[in-house]
């Protein structure tokens, strides 16, 4: 019986790790004294340690585990009792997961008393905050998917049938949706905040990890606008003259306001955003995207266009902030998928395919029940849309590779999410949302029964297959 050695990234500054392993033992092991067991700290050679016993009294195995506070977490998983008919290997993939989930639980309360700086070398200076409705609304649109089109124009059709009458609204309709797909990439660029350029490449982030009580102090004492200068001063005195803009940087600004922050709170990065897009396209083979930024702490990307060849990529800063670079390539490699499959104008199609089945074979079953007629073809758009997303995770680890780094993406950006799916009695649910996105712990379990070289003669029928199955599954067939 092998032991299991693996590490977990985080964006904690030096000053939480520890604090990080108090909050899992406090809140995660000690609550479930029935799971876990001799859970116990210890300091040796300087760093801080968390060790304890996981136990199934089922089906009497028993793991030891142990978490080293460092950045990364160095964590090991040593199998003590286990049967001869248990296969050991998905129990101990489990609880690396929950300890991952554990982490980004103790992450996501650090981030609420966080200060983010991001700026773009030769870009505005602008301030991070959650994304508004426009944001929201143009991810939403504009995004690899395409669906919530179908919901949004729903009132632009009553409004075209009201005044051209149901034959003119029709062609109006399609030519709205269609003109708006084909220049989906522009719109998408200029409602972005920054564009990411072979000239300003990189992305540039300063985290300032406050405790609580400072942070509300700070949004007390310092609004938007001082802020705003703060960046503007501190890129003054680094990007602009060509520095870094360091912490120590970043600290003599505050200084000058009056603000001490903690040496062991703070954490900086740089992401060559452009390179590590350059480097999916061309492992796909396709012509460098568009790179658009929106500096929001919401991890997300999407991507769109008409065509592979004339195709825009979108992150947001929080993309950036909570994963690693590698990470970061999987799951732009998943959106050079849509690119490539051309999944915008595909959908697009699908999309326009039923609004003219509705108005024409299908017009007597809305009639009979119009509200039943769009459930029911929401839902079927909303499953069809599941394949491609499917599909964009497999040509992702057929060209990047790393499935297991996509998978571990995965959880960092959708932790709460698989928490829920995880922890529910029956995993049915999780498939009926209106979601182009199939059930999290689908594509993660997927993920990580791969092995790469991944080769495969017909990626959108075996992912269709996948979905189908894992769907299957879900009702207990």
């Amino acid at each position: 019986m092998m032991e299991k050695k693996f590490i977990i990234n985080t964006e904690l500054s030096s000053g939480h790790l520890e604090e990080a392993l108090d909050f899992i033992r406090d809140y995660y092991l000690l609550p479930q004294p029935e799971i876990f067991h001799k859970v116990s700290m210890k300091f040796e050679n300087g760093s801080k340690y968390l060790s304890f016993i996981v136990t199934d009294e089922k089906e009497n195995w028993e793991v030891s585990v142990l978490m080293e506070a460092s950045n990364p977490f160095q964590v090991t998983i040593t199998p003590i009792t286990v049967p001869s008919n248990i296969d050991i290997s998905p129990k101990m993939d489990l609880i690396e997961e929950k300890i991952l989930i554990a982490l980004q639980l103790f992450e996501d309360a650090i981030r609420q008393a966080t200060l983010y700086f991001a700026w773009v070398e030769g870009e505005n200076i602008l301030p991070e905050a959650p994304p508004t409705r426009r944001k929201k609304l143009s991810f939403r649109m504009f995004g690899s998917n395409m669906i919530l089109i179908y919901v949004l124009f729903f009132a632009v059709n009553i409004v075209f049938f009201i005044f051209l009458g149901i034959f003119l609204a029709i062609i109006a309709i399609l030519l709205f949706q269609f003109v708006i797909v084909l220049f989906s990439d522009k719109i998408l660029l200029r409602s972005s905040d920054w564009n990411i350029t072979p000239l300003n490449p990189r992305v540039h982030i300063l985290e300032y990890q406050l405790p609580l009580e400072e942070f509300k102090k700070f949004q007390e004492k310092f609004g938007k606008n001082e802020i705003i200068k703060m960046k503007d001063e501190i890129y003054k005195k680094s990007l602009a003259v060509g520095l870094e803009p360091t912490c120590d940087l970043g600290e003599d600004v505050f200084r000058e306001y009056g603000f001490h922050c903690n040496p062991e709170l703070r954490v900086s990065k740089v992401i060559d955003v452009y390179s590590i897009v350059k480097t999916a396209a061309s492992k796909f083979e396709i012509n460098m995207p568009k790179v658009a930024l929106t500096n929001t702490m919401i991890p997300n990307a999407a991507a769109s266009g008409p065509s592979p060849n004339r195709g825009l990529v979108l992150i947001t800063t929080g993309l950036l902030v909570q994963l690693e670079e590698d990470e970061i390539l999987s799951v732009i490699g998943h959106e050079m998928g849509h690119l490539s499959g051309r999944d915008p104008i595909i959908l697009f199609s699908i999309i326009s395919l039923e609004f003219i089945l509705r108005f024409s074979l299908l017009f007597p079953l809305v009639v009979l029940s119009p509200i039943l007629y769009l459930i029911v073809a929401l839902g079927f758009i909303f499953f069809v849309a599941k394949f491609f997303e499917t599909r964009a995770d497999l040509l992702s680890v057929m060209k990047i590779g790393q499935p297991q780094v996509l998978a571990e993406a995965l959880r960092k950006i959708g932790y709460q999410r698989l928490l829920a799916e995880r922890m529910a009695p029956t995993r049915f649910p999780s498939w009926l949302n209106f979601d182009p996105h199939p059930p999290i712990y689908f594509r993660i379990d997927r993920l990580l029964r791969m092995e790469t070289p991944v080769k495969v003669k017909n990626p959108l029928l075996k992912s269709a297959k996948d979905v189908v199955d894992g769907f299957k599954r879900s009702l207990g067939l």
